[in-house]
């Protein structure tokens, strides 16, 4: 009995398949080994895009707002930030922010964008830097109220995507009831 898997035909085939996939992931490996080492470390991936223009003339403009995405930054960047003012937003609901935070944080928490963003405008100007934060990676709602932010005409939003869990890993201050 013969089988059509075992002649030797197939079995060239079979193996040359094996070849070209043990080739291309190699290749492709290779080719973005720094993005896949940052992924595994746990670091942003996303392209930092500039929420201001530079024209001709040497003025600096607020790109439109329907194509400005917020910076990711890191941890790293945080503490010269914050040393110059910039202010931290808590993206996380309002019970989350009472329990643990971020030092110094303020309040805003997405799902409840619509209801607060009024409030949120009369106390904080639109040239502030802003650094939005939430429960880590896997977290959108950070992202999404930078994204928000902008629409509303805040010119400066970043976005620590590493949010409380990192802070907290790292050993920094934290507020709130469970502290």
């Amino acid at each position: 009995m013969n089988s059509l898997f075992l002649s030797p035909s197939m079995r060239r085939i079979f193996l040359e398949v094996l070849i070209l996939c043990v080739l291309s992931a190699t290749v492709g490996l290779s080719l973005n080994f720094k993005l896949i080492f940052r992924v595994f470390s746990g670091k942003s991936v996303a392209p930092a895009v500039s929420n201001s223009a530079e024209t001709s003339e040497g003025t600096i403009v607020a790109a439109d707002a329907i194509d400005a995405f917020p910076i990711p930054i890191e941890l790293v960047d945080l503490d010269e930030l914050l040393s110059a003012g910039a202010l931290l937003i808590d993206a996380r609901s309002f019970h989350s922010y009472q329990q643990e935070h971020l030092a110094g944080a303020l309040s805003l928490p997405f799902a409840d964008f619509a209801n607060q963003i009024e409030k949120f405008k009369q106390l904080i100007p639109v040239d502030q830097t802003l650094i939005t934060y939430c429960s880590g990676y896997g977290c959108p709602d950070s992202f999404d109220l930078g994204v928000r932010l902008i629409q509303e005409g805040y010119l400066d939003v970043l976005v620590y995507e590493g949010g409380l869990p990192e802070w907290k890993d790292a050993g920094r201050a934290l507020e709130g009831a469970n502290q």
